[in-house]
């Protein structure tokens, strides 16, 4: 072999820089299986280097099995496969920029308000929790008990929830929560009732079990309860407070027809009461598992009430689950952060957090009203509103021959970002395009701009 001249760089080592030619000559075959490589001794005075540079860049070589070390004969080139891609091991070819419109308005719903966020009050109390000894171990597998009882608390006090510490589960999402639950309740159940349209993601943990499907319709009005009566499911999966997407809230008298059936049948209803504290014509309506906490299995997050990125989902279970879900996943560790649930415990306990609720649903009820105002005086007929008295959203559904997806895009031309609902509905069978506005990170200029973007990009 001849001796190998090439110019270092002076910001990568020169060991890596030799290491790195001698492996691309290999893979590219342009060194032959079973040569002889120059000695550490020659490839050094060859390339003016210390010995031990060489030396590093052989050894590197031989632990990947590029090379072979054989005593005092040398270092020889092992056989390897030439890969036809080696070719282009040169730096990524940069595609050409996309020149799309900047998005100037973003209506996503999974958002809170960054400006109204207790942030000063949230870093103290997470230092302080960073003191705390218990910080620096391991979690509880269902959640912390601090934690559990704050929870247990404002339950009861917000929801009408009577629950203790002990039959909270804490998870990090309501997927993940609906996935665990899923592995116990399949042993006795092979089908669940949901709602349509109704939330995808729900759906999506149920078919992870492979459960068959019962479909209970949701009209803007409310659901279809009679169509229980024919169902052979015994569980079932529902949003009462604040259906999702329609956003409409069940009313006593179909709560109480929906207890009377799971009494009945004796299954479980699953509830998911995801932004309940989010209501602006009235309180908000009490919890189905305030009427009857036996076969009623309670779902509740602090994603859409607080932050999204805190990860933090509880679940309330009924006595004659508890136990089984217990014995089943006591030795998985906490998918929460520890740090978290004892910062929100701190924040609960100071009555920071339902000063924050009192203080966002005021703040969100101006943002609906100015995004509803604004609908109303730049498309007048041409749109009907759905879901306007409580939530983080509306819909709009648009009188258009236009498609949805023909919406969301001449939106994104103008710079304007909305969201689909066809998502929402078994096999995305919608008649009227429905279009998804979210509110809460947005301003009050910003919703009045988006929407007259929207004018300009669909009338």
């Amino acid at each position: 072999m001849k001796n190998i001249i090439f110019a270092f760089k002076d910001d990568v080592p020169k060991y890596k820089q030799i290491y790195e030619q001698f492996k691309l000559l290999i893979e590219q075959g342009k060194l032959d299986t079973n040569e002889k490589l120059p000695s550490i001794r020659e490839l050094a005075d060859s390339l003016r280097v210390s010995r031990n540079t060489t030396l590093m860049a052989y050894e590197q070589l031989v632990a990947e099995g590029y090379i072979r070390g054989e005593g005092r004969k040398g270092y020889f080139i092992n056989e390897i496969e030439i890969l036809s891609f080696q070719e282009s091991l040169g730096p990524p070819t940069k595609k050409a920029p996309e020149f799309l419109n900047p998005i100037l308005v973003d209506f996503r719903a999974a958002a809170v308000d960054q400006k109204n966020f207790p942030l000063k009050v949230w870093r103290r109390m997470a230092n302080e929790v960073l003191t705390l000894p218990e910080s620096f171990q391991y979690g509880e597998p269902f959640g912390e008990i601090c934690l559990r009882e704050q929870i247990a608390t404002y339950l009861l006090q917000s929801r009408g929830v009577k629950t203790d510490a002990h039959s909270i589960i804490i998870g990090s999402s309501t997927q993940q929560m609906l996935i665990n639950l899923g592995y116990i309740l399949k042993k006795d159940f092979s089908g669940i009732i949901v709602e349509n349209p109704g939330y995808d993601g729900a759906r999506e943990s149920f078919k992870f079990h492979q459960f068959s499907f019962e479909i209970l319709p949701v009209y803007e009005t409310g659901a279809d309860l009679l169509q229980l009566e024919r169902a052979k499911s015994k569980l079932i999966y529902v949003t009462p407070s604040h259906h999702s997407p329609y956003g409409v809230s069940m009313p006593i008298q179909q709560r109480h027809t929906l207890i009377q059936w799971i009494n009945q049948v004796q299954g479980y209803i699953i509830e998911d009461d995801y932004d309940s504290e989010f209501r602006y014509t009235q309180q908000p309506f009490p919890a189905l598992s305030s009427i009857d906490s036996s076969l009623v299995i309670y779902l509740g997050n602090f994603s859409k009430s607080f932050l999204p990125g805190i990860r933090i989902s509880y679940m309330v279970l009924p006595p004659s689950l508890l136990n089984q879900y217990k014995k089943q996943f006591m030795y998985f560790e906490s998918s929460t952060s520890l740090l978290s649930q004892f910062t929100m415990a701190k924040f609960m306990e100071s009555g920071e957090w339902n000063r924050h609720i009192k203080r966002m649903r005021l703040v969100y009820k101006q943002k609906m009203q100015s995004l509803v105002f604004e609908l109303k005086k730049q498309f007048d007929q041409n749109i009907s509103i759905i879901g306007e008295q409580s939530g983080l959203y509306l819909l709009i559904k648009v009188h258009s021959k236009h498609s949805e997806e023909w919406l969301i895009q001449q939106a994104s031309s103008y710079g304007v970002k909305v969201y689909p609902t066809s998502i929402y509905f078994i096999d995305n069978n919608i008649d009227t395009p429905i279009i998804k506005l979210g509110f809460t990170n947005l301003s009050l200029d910003e919703i009045q701009l988006g929407i007259k973007l929207l004018k300009k990009a669909w009338l």
